[in-house]
This record gives C-alpha cells, sequence and structure tokens, in this order.
C-alpha cells in the first residue's frame, strides 16, 4: 500500500468510511480501512474464527445484527450463512457502505450512526437479538464516541442466551509485548528487512490507544451488569492475531 494510502488510513473516523465507501480507486478491503495484504485470502479464515466464536449464528431462524459490516468478503460471508440458515439479518453501517451490500427480504439495512442515530431500533429489538457481531469497529468508537454507552445499548438487545462478539480488537498493550520479545523482534526485522529493534516504550500514555486497562473495564463492565465475558485470543494464523484481541459476551 502506498504512502499516500497509509496516510489516508491514518485516524479513521464514520464520515471517513462514507466517502471510502463510493471512491472506486480503493479496493474492498481498502474501502474498511486494511490494505490489502491483510485482508486479501484472509476473511475466510477469519469468518471460522467469527463462527468458532459466536455459536449462535450456526443455529436456525435467529435474528443477528451486525455493527459495521463494511463491504469486504466479510459481510457477503455473514449474509450468505443468513440465508442459508434462514436468520433475520440488520446490517447497521453509512448509506454508502450499505449500498454496496446485497439487498434481500431477510435483510434490513439501517443506515445510521451507532448507537446515537438508532433509537428505534433499540426499542424494536430489545431482548430480541440472539448474536451481535462488531469486528473490526470498537477502536473507531473508541475514539470518536462512547464504549460503555455503545457496548451498555448492545447488549440491551440481547435475549437470554443471546451472544456477542466485539472482534479484532488492537490492544496496544498485546503489541507491546508481542514486539518486546524474540519473536516479535524476528518479525519486525523480517517485515521490514532491516536490523533493528522495534521501537516500544512501556509506561507512558497512548492517546486514543486501546489497552489491557480498557479491554479488562470492558469484561468487567459486563459481568457486574449480569453477562458472561470473555477476552479471547484469535488463531495464529490470522494476520494479526500477535496484537489483536476479541471479546466474548454472553447473556447467561
Amino acid at each position: 500500500m502506498s504512502s499516500k494510502n497509509q496516510n489516508r488510513f491514518a485516524k479513521l473516523k464514520f464520515e471517513d468510511f462514507k466517502s471510502m465507501a463510493v471512491d472506486k480507486t480503493l479496493s474492498r478491503y481498502e474501502k474498511i480501512g486494511f490494505p490489502d495484504s491483510y485482508r486479501s485470502g484472509q476473511e475466510e479464515g477469519i469468518f471460522k474464527d467469527i463462527t468458532n466464536k459466536l455459536t449462535n449464528i450456526n443455529k436456525m431462524n435467529m435474528t443477528v445484527v451486525d455493527i459495521g459490516p463494511g463491504c469486504s468478503d466479510l459481510a457477503f460471508m455473514l449474509i450468505d450463512l443468513c440465508r442459508a440458515r434462514e436468520h433475520s439479518l440488520v446490517l447497521i453501517d453509512s448509506q454508502e457502505m450499505l449500498e454496496q451490500l446485497p439487498d434481500d427480504n431477510f435483510i434490513t439495512k439501517v443506515p445510521a450512526y451507532y448507537p446515537d442515530e438508532c433509537e428505534w431500533i433499540f426499542k424494536k429489538y430489545a431482548h430480541k437479538v440472539a448474536a451481535i457481531l462488531t469486528y473490526s469497529v470498537l477502536h473507531y468508537v473508541f475514539v470518536e464516541g462512547n464504549i460503555f454507552n455503545f457496548l451498555d445499548r448492545s447488549l440491551s438487545l440481547l435475549n437470554d442466551g443471546g451472544e456477542m462478539l466485539i472482534g479484532d480488537i488492537p490492544n496496544i498493550s498485546k503489541r507491546k509485548r508481542f514486539f518486546h520479545s524474540p519473536n516479535g523482534i524476528k518479525f519486525h526485522q523480517e517485515f521490514t528487512g532491516k536490523n533493528e529493534l522495534p521501537s516500544i516504550q512501556f509506561n507512558i500514555i497512548e492517546e486514543e490507544q486501546i489497552d489491557d486497562a480498557v479491554i479488562l473495564s470492558i469484561i468487567m463492565r459486563c459481568q457486574q451488569s449480569g453477562f458472561d465475558a470473555y477476552c479471547l485470543p484469535q488463531p495464529e494464523d490470522l494476520p494479526m492475531a500477535n496484537r489483536r484481541d476479541d471479546i466474548l459476551i454472553k447473556r447467561p
């Protein structure tokens, strides 16, 4: 990916994704903020991991919500699975992004900034949703919105036994641990082609970065609200498993 695109994909916000969705110079992966090398040929493995964790989507006749589906292969895989399993699927994203996805009778598209513009969703679907997926989204909410409002409103949708997967969370603490390790140093040197050590600083303020404390606070928030919550690793063969975490939440 060119340095121009690298700069373009730094510190993205909701409005940026709206314009990127209709930018014909970008690939389907670049439209959701990733270089092709991070997602091309990888999304089948990512989707397999999602279905292994968010097990309710493997059942039949469920209501499924995807917050920020984007327009890459993952969204199409989820649509295909929901069609096969006879689910009702609610897709929440910008109008520009949703226009990149197919229409069907079982799909409800919600062009809105979540959760601020979705009050009717919380009335219609309260305690009726079996599975919520939000993948590679939370770090944007963390910078631009309120993660606890995002979390609390989402959990209000889950039915008894309902599940929410907050996937692909970039954890700066995990990233530092990895690049401070022999494996991380080797990874960095092979990636850069230079015999240098990664630049790692501990015990400093990391503005706009999710760290261990944020991950644990989300888990504690869920547990104190009556939900089970777990921090889960990604399979090692996924492109950013060494620096990202997933959170699985279940209503008992």
